[in-house]
């Protein structure tokens, strides 16, 4: 049987918990990582209804969009609704899991489920996320450069965008006198020596450093390795904030909004009208989206599809743009899909089931 560790790190290969925020508390929020899993309930929010369906179906890990605790508790007397989760969680031994603004961030997370939906195409990121790129410089001798540049692929360097295995290099002398102390791979002690070597040079995610120098130490044949470590201000173009595309064809503001209802399965949605103008670049964030109003204007396009925007963040539209507001729930409820995709396609000795319990606290009337 697999441990819900096993199950955790599969999704943070996916959603980095570096990539959260800094307010966020994504990650395993109850529960002993070593515990064999018996079955997972994938959920947007972690409430008791959840709970009880995950006890009902007999499930020890609940894998949730929304972490159910964000702020530290002082007490766990069962007043609010996040104590009696919790309470609820560790009576009966069940884990529970959130991957959150880590899992807005990555190219293929919330918002390009969005996205899809709405079959969006040409997707970029919106708002790349800064500093989550780095590159590394090592010195390897001519004849084994291939198995150390394989090495750092596998861990996951040289990566830009559509291309994979990318690399620099260039040839150079290396001189160094080991001590008598050292047993150099190259050399005697207490002779200098020089030895023809490449100069290596290559970009990898800034989350990825340890298993990366791992990688370079294990596959490098001298005692001592040589390299350097930079921060780059270069955009990531897997990890960033938003989503746009353009619609396959234009569509009116009606017509839009028709289209949107029916692939987003909505009941109703709040907007800004646009009448003249037809829609076909769009940009998407799940959750609260409208501090990318301005971004989604600079970036022209013509309508923005999000939640929870404010009264007078409607006015930040500036008659140029569309936002739709769908609601914080509806834009993100598919984010289910993302992790029963993931885990199921992985784990096939337990059960992955998508919770049935509807979590949305705001009812409509019309």
């Amino acid at each position: 049987m697999a441990k819900i560790q096993e199950v955790t790190n599969l999704l943070e290969q996916v959603a980095p918990l570096s990539y959260q925020e800094s307010y966020d508390n994504a990650g395993l929020q109850t529960g002993d990582a070593n515990t064999e899993v018996t079955g997972v309930l994938v959920t947007l929010d972690c409430t008791e209804a959840v709970l009880d369906e995950a006890i009902a179906k007999g499930c020890n890990l609940v894998v949730a969009h929304h972490p159910v605790i964000f702020k530290g508790l002082k007490q766990l007397t069962g007043r609010s609704y996040v104590e009696r989760t919790i309470i609820k969680a560790i009576q009966n031994n069940i884990a529970i899991y959130a991957s959150h603004t880590n899992l807005d961030s990555v190219v293929h997370g919330v918002n390009t489920k969005i996205a899809n939906k709405l079959n969006l195409q040409q997707q970029r990121i919106l708002v790349n996320k800064p500093n989550t790129l780095m590159q590394l410089v090592t010195f390897v001798p001519v004849a084994q450069t291939d198995q150390v540049l394989a090495a750092l692929h596998t861990a996951g360097a040289g990566n830009i965008g559509a291309y994979s295995n990318c690399s620099f290099s260039v040839t150079g002398t290396g001189r160094f006198t080991p001590s008598s102390q050292a047993t150099p791979t190259i050399g005697s002690a207490n002779k200098s020596e020089e030895v023809e070597e490449d100069r290596l040079e290559l970009i990898f995610p800034a989350n990825l450093q340890h298993n990366l120098l791992a990688a370079l130490k294990n596959a490098h044949p001298y005692e001592e390795v040589a390299h350097y470590l930079y921060q780059l201000e270069n955009h990531n173009q897997e990890v960033g904030i938003g989503i746009i595309g353009e619609l396959e064809q234009e569509l009116t503001e009606q017509e839009f909004l028709a289209y949107l209802k029916e692939k987003m399965q909505l009941q109703g949605l709040r907007y800004t009208s646009v009448e003249s103008k037809k829609i076909k670049k769009v940009a998407v964030c799940g959750g609260s989206g409208s501090f990318l109003i301005k971004d989604a204007l600079r970036q022209g396009a013509d309508a923005l599809v999000t939640g929870d925007v404010k009264y007078h963040e409607f006015f930040d539209a500036e008659k140029q743009l569309m936002i739709a507001d769908i609601g914080h729930y509806e834009s993100e409820v598919f984010t289910k899909e993302i992790f029963y995709d993931t885990i199921s396609k992985v784990f096939t000795n337990f059960a992955v089931l998508i919770s049935e319990v509807n979590t949305n606290p705001v009812r409509y009337t019309f």
